[in-house]
């Protein structure tokens, strides 16, 4: 199996049985049955292992590493699994490169992971910021590309023969261009991380996480993390997101060509400052981007002139929903600046596209912008 479809459609199912269904239904147990030693068992306690979370992490191994043997380990959230990776992987003294520009809580993690002692140095996504902060006293360099929410692209391949000479492991956090728009591991990368929650599962009725490496060694340690600490996925859950996945290819184009329309529809405005979308060919990333994605994602970014010209787009909006997260089948936008935690302008807006027609996205987005344009 090659095509991306067609993986998507079979991840993680197990071998067809007579009248058994395709996708077996969400294993609801805190114990199984455990004769004998319980180091031969495959399932003995519910912190420990399920069927259910087995299948998604099939099911996500394939999707991030396909053709190659990997390892996966499903969190309760996208921040749990990145949490046992920086906290189940350092060790006091150690040293690791964070983006500057990432995920908003990262510079949270930062002060919980100085209190242990270990040292944190971060640079931006874009140029060769990250590059410059690597020396043999790093143990963790910590991508995320493209960068949440400014959209900017790090040359992995690159970063990551430059990390690994210098000894340190490399993680990649891919939620934002999905294992179908990008292949961290076939970049260098040794762990790809992402928050399912947004376009794997692509629903927005789940919260998820996980890891996936091909050093078994490391999957090891992040599964005695998830079963020390429990920061366990339930059932449902996994179950849900397993079942979502099927729908992945068709909602990820769907998504881009959306994506793309949107970017090019905002270049247009007047208005409209410093429109963000990899897939672009003007953009700033674009020429990274093509090297290494196969699909650029879903995610837009682009400034209005102050906070109240952002509000009152993001109010005249008919199909798109002002809410936080991204990747999902409904599309959702918000003004960034209200959480506190991302160097933006007070009118950046993030604006993650979904399956909507693609003419009626465009023209919902042109009224709103119309309708901000004359303050009430």
């Amino acid at each position: 199996m090659t095509g991306d479809g067609t993986r998507a459609v079979r991840a993680g199912l197990p071998e067809a049985a007579a009248y058994q269904p395709p996708v077996p239904g969400p294993v609801l147990a805190a114990h199984f049955h455990l004769p004998g030693d319980p180091a031969e068992a495959p399932y003995g306690y519910g912190r420990e292992n399920n069927p259910t979370w087995a299948a998604l992490e099939a099911a996500v191994a394939g999707l991030e590493s396909p053709g190659t043997p990997a390892h996966a380990a499903v969190f309760p959230s996208g921040m749990a699994a990145t949490s046992a990776v920086l906290f189940g992987l350092l060790r006091p003294g150690d040293t690791a490169v964070l983006p500057a520009d990432g995920y908003q809580l990262l510079p949270r993690l930062r002060e919980r992971l100085e209190t242990f002692g270990i040292t944190v140095r971060t640079a931006p996504t874009a140029g060769d910021a990250q590059l410059a902060a690597l020396d043999d006293g790093v143990r963790l360099l910590w991508i995320e590309s493209p960068s949440n929410p400014g959209l900017d692209v790090a040359d992995i391949r690159r970063l990551a023969a430059a990390a690994h000479a210098h000894g340190a492991l490399v993680a990649v956090d891919n939620t934002l261009a999905t294992p179908l728009g990008q292949r961290p591991l076939d970049l260098g990368a040794d762990l790809s991380v992402a928050s399912g929650t947004k376009a794997l599962n692509g629903h927005g009725d789940v919260l998820l996480g996980y890891t996936v490496t091909r050093d078994p060694a490391l999957a090891d340690a992040l599964r005695a993390w998830r079963t020390t600490t429990g920061a366990i996925v339930g059932p449902m859950e996994a179950w849900l997101a397993h079942r979502g996945i099927a729908t992945l290819h068709l909602r990820v184009e769907r998504q881009q060509i959306n994506a793309l329309a949107v970017a090019t529809a905002l270049r247009e405005r007047q208005e409209v400052a410093d429109p963000r979308y990899p897939g672009l060919p003007e953009d700033p990333a674009h020429a990274v981007a093509a090297r290494q994605m196969r699909r650029f994602g879903c995610v837009v970014s682009f400034t209005l002139p102050d906070r109240e010209h952002a509000e009152r787009f993001l109010a005249a909006l008919r199909l798109v929903d002002d809410a936080t997260s991204f990747g999902g089948v409904r599309s959702t936008a918000e003004r960034r600046g209200r959480w506190g935690g991302d160097p933006v302008p007070e009118g950046f807006v993030r604006l993650s596209v979904g399956v909507e027609d693609t003419a009626d996205l465009v023209a919902d987005v042109r009224q709103a912008l119309d309708a901000a344009n004359t303050p009430a």
